[in-house]
């Protein structure tokens, strides 16, 4: 009785290196800089909403009934525009590291508001969506 001898099992290939372009690079120094923006903008505002009455009240300005209630508002909007911010900050520095693609993407998404700096998050999207498969 002849035995024919099995076949070895090929070795998986090595997966090829992806090489590293720009784009996630620039799209999270983009994400960084609107984060920024963002931080600083949602610090003062903030900072100017509980200031607000006091304010008003020092220069005898009469607040209007519907500007009442404007202090607390500014404050909400600016710890909203703080987090996004913040997220924004975090989400570019994984985008620079190539690290989680979620995370660096929902870093540029909050990149997008406010609109001062809107364009900044409208390149981050797209070089991040270019560039998702450099991430690990």
């Amino acid at each position: 009785m002849t035995t024919t001898p099995k076949s070895l099992p090929t070795p998986p290939e090595a997966p090829k290196p992806v090489l590293k372009t720009w784009k996630p690079t620039t799209a999270g120094i983009l994400t960084l800089i609107a984060g920024i923006f963002n931080l600083i903008i949602g610090i003062v505002a903030a900072v100017f909403g509980s200031m607000f009455g006091e304010i008003m009240s020092r220069f005898s300005v009469q607040i209007p009934a519907n500007a009442a209630g404007a202090g607390p508002i500014i404050i909400i909007v600016g710890v909203v525009i703080l987090v996004l911010g913040i997220v924004s900050i975090v989400g570019g520095i994984f985008a620079i590291q190539r690290r989680v693609w979620g995370l660096g993407l929902a870093g540029a998404i909050c990149a997008f508001f406010p609109p001062p700096v809107i364009i900044l998050g409208i390149l981050s999207i797209i070089f991040l969506a270019k560039g998702k498969k450099e991430f690990a």
